[in-house]
């Protein structure tokens, strides 16, 4: 990174041009930013680096995600750009009458490849992909016990739990579970008439299904 970009600086062709020489200088000056956050161990400086579009004037970059080779290896390898910008002085002011010069600079990210490669990782590890932050669904065994369900989910709001309810009056339990299983909600609250008279609630994993009691 630095290294090369002093010995370049050094080139006595390169030193001698002014846009090469103005180019070097901003990416020193990035380089020092860089080890000024401690991220330079995460920066490869490659000259061979090219994007599609004409209207960059001045440092380009791309994100690359890396993974391990296997569970030993300590190298990684690439698995493909995630994103991409860079810095465009000009694009801005081609859209302004007074063609005023806006410096900027932007990066554009690859959703849909960071999505396909999460899916593939999360199928590769057999976890499911969730759709909501929730983290228990408040259920009921029996019918007639939607305020109980309220009330329940009211408490576990107040204590800072991220909980959910079906607001249907009466609701069938299987439903209930089935919406944990297809949202990825890890556990369901299930009042019923017993625990109710118990003072209690059934809490239940989803994934194992195991089910304790809790006062």
């Amino acid at each position: 990174g630095m290294d090369l970009i002093e010995q370049l600086l050094q080139d006595p062709k390169l030193s001698q041009n002014k846009v090469a020489k103005e180019g070097l200088g901003d990416m020193k000056l990035l380089f020092e930013y860089l080890a000024l956050f401690g991220i330079t161990g995460k920066i490869s400086f490659d000259l061979s680096l090219a994007r599609g579009l004409d209207y960059y004037t001045g440092v380009i970059y791309e994100a690359v995600l890396l993974q391990q080779e296997n569970d030993h290896a300590e190298e990684s390898v690439s698995v493909g750009s995630v994103a991409g910008g860079g810095r465009y002085d000009g694009l801005v002011g081609m859209f302004d009458p007074k063609g005023r010069k806006v410096p900027c600079v932007g990066v554009s990210i690859g959703i849909e490849r960071i999505f396909s490669i999460l899916e593939q990782r999360l199928e590769a590890s057999e976890e499911k992909i969730r759709t909501t932050e929730t983290q228990v669904l408040v259920a009921s065994a029996q019918k007639k016990l939607l305020e109980e369900r309220l009330k329940l989910i009211s408490e576990l709001w107040d204590a800072g739990i991220k909980a959910e309810v079906l607001y249907k009056k009466n609701p069938k339990l299987l439903n209930q579970l089935q919406y944990c299983e297809d949202t990825g909600i890890p556990l369901v609250a299930i009042v019923g008439e017993q625990e109710l008279k118990d003072g209690v609630v059934k809490l239940r994993v989803v994934a194992t299904r195991e089910e304790v009691r809790a006062a």
